[in-house]
């Protein structure tokens, strides 16, 4: 077994690319990451791969485990074709073992078998913050429309931070989100100046808003999705994430893939509903 650390993104995305293309809708997140740090157009926040920890573990046959760090965020890991080999994982363990790890977010039997060889090394434990699940969409089933989609403009900061401490803060209560929080005036400019977040108007009011993110060959990520409390039970939410699916797919994607916490069930019947489709269970751990 080889290990390698990686310090080049450019090496690293011509290395891994196609071994994470196998499982695109699944890879979003760490295949996300390394477009954005491929491209470099964007080095706000998490995004400048200098600050990234990326790892390789390979045989005679291939690259075994892929993994990828956007600090403050947790390690991404993907097994090769979602094969598990307790040697290439052993050897990445290893390999990482000086490098402090906040957590990690994988397919659920992944992330497991890495938390616990990880933990049992270090002399630490891991708690579960998302019991998640990946849908995938390819033709969107609409629920009753409501209002109208449109792109968040600067004029809606009067809403917008506040939703989005609302939320993050919500996120943060399950474990949900390493995203700090208060959402500053800053970040949320800078959201709205990318053009990928959306809000549902209703009678010319905002009521719900949703992002589209992580653009890929063939996939782009639904998320964040929030609805202030005093709007909730009314499917706005539904007809958002309706709406800005069938914007992706008119724009030419193959699929939309968003992530659920399956501690909500009633989101993820709701998501059902609209034509999304489960593919991986993901857990999202963290190391005390």
């Amino acid at each position: 077994m080889q290990f390698k650390h990686w310090t080049n993104v450019n090496d690293f995305y011509h290395a891994t690319y196609a071994t994470l293309m196998r499982h695109e809708a699944q890879n979003m997140v760490p295949l996300g990451n390394l477009i954005i740090g491929y491209e470099g157009k964007d080095k706000n926040e998490w995004r400048d791969p200098a600050n990234w920890y990326m790892a390789t573990v390979e045989d005679a046959t291939g690259i075994l485990l892929t993994a990828i760090m956007t600090p403050p965020h947790n390690i991404a890991i993907y097994a090769t074709d979602n094969k598990i080999n307790h040697a290439s994982m052993d050897a990445l363990v290893d390999g990482i073992a000086n490098h402090p790890i906040p957590g990690v977010i994988a397919e659920k039997t992944l992330a497991e078998c890495f938390a616990k060889a990880y933990t049992n090394r270090k002399g630490m434990k891991f708690e579960i913050s998302s019991d998640q699940r990946i849908y995938e969409l390819t033709a969107v089933n609409h629920p009753p429309k409501m209002g109208k989609v449109r792109l968040l403009e600067e004029k809606d900061m009067s809403f917008y931070p506040y939703w989005m401490n609302a939320a993050y803060a919500e996120f943060a209560r399950v474990g949900a989100t390493t995203m700090e929080i208060p959402y500053t005036v800053e970040g949320c400019l800078y959201r709205i100046s990318k053009k990928c977040i959306y809000c549902l108007e209703v009678d010319g009011v905002p009521v719900s808003i949703a992002g589209l993110n992580r653009e890929m060959q063939n996939v782009i990520g639904v998320g964040p999705v929030y609805t202030p409390a005093y709007w909730r039970g009314k499917g706005y939410a539904s007809s958002c994430v309706a709406q800005i699916s069938q914007l992706a797919l008119d724009r030419g994607f193959e699929k939309c893939v968003l992530y659920t916490d399956l501690a909500n069930p009633t989101s993820n019947s709701i998501y059902q509903r609209m034509g999304y489709r489960a593919i991986a269970d993901s857990l999202m751990l963290k190391f005390v």
